[in-house]
């Protein structure tokens, strides 16, 4: 999401979240969920 590492989990084909990740020193130091349909819409191509 916007260049950061993530995940995106989908069900059946449909994404249910998107979880970008913030990293420092090689390592995770934040993990965002979005789950709003409306800004998952771009995930869906």
């Amino acid at each position: 999401m916007n260049g950061a590492p993530g995940r995106v989990a989908r069900r059946a084909g449909v994404v249910l979240t998107v979880a970008p990740l913030d990293v420092a020193d090689g390592r995770v130091t934040r993990i965002r969920a979005v789950r709003k349909p409306e800004k998952l819409r771009p995930w869906s191509r």
